[in-house]
């Protein structure tokens, strides 16, 4: 077997075990990279994922190849880190590819699209389907090369000062959104704002926004923002799931060897199970937590949904007549999403309302 389609299959742990790595070292010089994340350092899933990939590239190199981790405004704005890697201030980057929406709204289709897939069928189409391939397409135009790495599973609908009875509750709301999310929200006359994590809490107790989305209720809840606006609702039909991604400057990534490639492609897959993992084990306590602390829990009410999917709707055929790297990337992505739900709604989703409708 050759040595590149053995490090390929064979996993973190199985690089480690063979002593593969010693013999790499030895050929080649250290490597020093840095990775400026969009995200702070409190978040410990979502941050803590691109330390994980650094680790099991450190790891897998015997520490030949050291990537330093940088949160949110170190080095660059938590929404500068294209243009960073673009210009080489940086060799890498972990971020939300939907923060780039401005610059083409193809880069959310790496990442969550109002009423896209959920965690699992999302990371089928990147790693079974046509999705990786794609998207490097799209990503070779920014000098990016581009690595799942983690991914929230499905979404709460955000923080609210006041509660939501109807759609007509959104015209005029001021609220901290992703910028996707937010083009459909504006056609049902929602005030759209794009802030760093950092940043939501004050603005809810100030007012300067009347609401905000995050991720879920791990997340939510070490940014308190239930203290500021406990009406909490769900689902965030917007992110269905959010994937994140490292980026890697292309000619960084070609002047790699074909060994440190298939590592720094190991180390972002074993992030991206891990940082999912996380999420899905520390969310559940975290929404009891919330709750127990005046969260107010509820679902959207039906026409809210119905409203935002036919806003989303509308925008996804303007975005096909208008946008030529959209319509080479979602047509493939809306059509293994389609039947992935007809297959999930077979099986999974059953079998899930059934256990919950159960005494545990």
């Amino acid at each position: 077997m050759e040595r590149r389609s053995f490090l390929q299959g064979a996993g973190m742990a199985g690089i480690l075990a063979t002593g593969i790595a010693p013999a790499i070292i030895r050929a080649q010089e250290p490597i020093r990279w840095r990775l400026a994340s969009s995200f702070p350092k409190s978040l410990d899933t979502v941050y803590g994922a691109s330390e994980s990939f650094a680790q099991y590239v450190a790891d897998a190199t015997g520490g030949n190849f050291q990537i330093s981790v940088h949160p949110a405004g170190e080095i660059v704005p938590a929404f500068g880190v294209v243009d960073a890697i673009q210009q080489g201030t940086v060799e890498c980057a972990h971020t939300a590819p939907y923060y780039f929406f401005g610059k083409d709204e193809t880069f959310a289709l790496d990442c969550s699209v109002p009423f896209g897939m959920t965690s699992r069928p999302m990371t089928a189409w990147m790693y079974d389907g046509n999705g990786l391939q794609l998207l490097r397409d799209f990503y070779a135009q920014f000098n990016i090369v581009n690595f799942p790495c983690g991914n929230t599973g499905a979404q709460m609908g955000g923080w609210y000062r006041k509660e939501i009875k109807s759609v007509k509750d959104l015209d005029g709301m001021k609220m901290r959104i992703s910028a996707f999310a937010g083009r459909v929200l504006a056609k049902l006359g929602l005030v759209a704002q794009t802030l760093p994590a950092g940043e939501i809490y004050q603005a809810l107790e100030k007012g300067t926004i009347d609401a905000s989305e995050w991720i879920g209720p791990y997340d939510d809840l070490k940014l308190g923002l239930h203290k500021v606006a406990p009406y909490y609702y769900y689902p965030a039909w917007w992110e269905g799931s959010t994937q994140f991604s490292v980026y890697i400057n292309s000619d960084k990534w070609n002047s790699l060897s074909k060994d440190y490639q298939a590592i720094i492609t190991q180390a972002a897959a074993a992030a991206h199970v891990q940082c999912q993992a996380r999420y899905d084990a520390r969310n559940p306590a975290a929404l009891k937590q919330l709750v127990a602390e005046g969260a107010k829990l509820s679902r959207f009410p039906k026409d809210v949904m119905d409203a935002a999917f036919k806003a989303a709707q509308e925008i996804y055929k303007e975005l096909d007549e208008k946008n030529p790297n959209w319509k080479k990337v979602y047509p493939d992505y809306k059509s293994f999403m389609a039947q992935q739900v007809q297959w999930q709604s077979v099986a999974e989703a059953n079998y899930t309302q059934y256990l919950a409708a159960q005494k545990h």
